[in-house]
């Protein structure tokens, strides 16, 4: 029985050969995110108290409860088809696994970060005390930046933390830190500065490069991209002025084309369009400016549209 296995069978019985297993993070900054987005596409479930895995109502998907620093490991070498997590867990992992969809959400960097004014520069920290939750990324970004393979001597110690990095300079246990920076908040808060980027990273949903179910992965692939680009667009509907819709065409001119619909007054038409959220206050702005009245704005749930 393998390590996944066991841990399953905890807590439920192990799901038919049929379903496929989805991991996703437990717990975290980003659970309740993917949470959304699993719902979003339509893998609703019932989660019992206390345990790990669930089983989807309405399509043969088992969700599988993990950390997020595990899940890449799963999906790369157990039997778990599919997962999210993050860029920069697969590369800490190693995991050889294929990136099916980048998710727009936890976008960040993992950083060099020191102590204000103490280094301008990573060949500074030749020899120095790193500490990190990514030692992997960590020993192969300093063995390349200062050239350890003809300068041994220039080799940093490497302290592996599993959370709080951002305290071990203050606390005398290192010299820098490798950590994740989104919004510097808590970065500045510990008296640090950026000194070197390692690499950016986001979150993207993943999938077993030896999956047995590869035409369901896709359909809950396309179930999440419909999911995640409903939630970036919206639908617009507006009545403009016959003789100023090429104008609103040239504002709104859609995915393909607007939806354009006669009125009981010939001189005016109804506009249906798709237009980016973070658009459409612009947008409206300046549909009113040529003319455009009765502008109305629906979210969406879920949508299937051909880039």
């Amino acid at each position: 029985m393998s390590a996944f296995d066991k841990r399953v069978s905890l807590s439920s019985p192990l799901p038919e050969d049929d379903r496929i297993m989805f991991a996703v993070p437990k717990k975290g900054r980003l659970a309740a995110k993917v949470l959304e987005i699993v719902n979003g596409a339509g893998l609703h479930h019932v989660r019992p108290n206390r345990v790990d895995v669930a089983e989807c109502t309405e399509v043969p998907v088992t969700l599988v409860f993990l950390p997020a620093s595990d899940i890449s490991r799963f999906v790369s070498e157990g039997n778990v088809d599919m997962g999210i997590t993050g860029l920069d867990i697969i590369q800490e992992n190693q995991s050889d696994v294929d990136i099916v969809e980048p998710l727009n959400m936890g976008k960040c960097q993992l950083a060099v970060q020191a102590p204000v004014g103490a280094y301008t520069d990573i060949l500074q920290l030749a020899g120095k005390r790193i500490a990190t939750s990514f030692p992997t990324l960590t020993a192969d970004f300093f063995n390349k930046a200062l050239d350890v393979a003809n300068h041994p001597e220039n080799k940093v110690e490497i302290k592996y933390l599993s959370g709080s990095v951002e305290a071990a300079c203050a606390l005398g246990l290192a010299d820098a830190i490798v950590d994740l920076v989104e919004t510097g908040t808590t970065m500045k808060a510990a008296g640090l500065e950026i000194v070197g980027k390692v690499m950016d990273t986001e979150t993207v949903l993943i999938q077993n490069k030896h999956t047995t179910h590869a035409p369901l992965v896709k359909r809950i692939h396309t179930r999440i991209l419909g999911f995640l680009k409903s939630k970036s667009n919206s639908m617009l509907t507006y009545n403009i002025p016959r003789e100023r819709l090429d104008a609103a065409k040239h504002i709104t001119p859609g995915g393909r084309s607007p939806t354009i619909s006669p009125l009981d007054d010939p001189a005016w038409c109804s506009v249906t369009v798709l237009v980016p959220t973070k658009l459409l206050a612009n947008v409206m702005d300046q549909l009113e400016d040529i003319g455009a009245l009765d502008l109305i704005v629906f979210k969406m749930e879920n949508c299937r549209i051909q880039p």
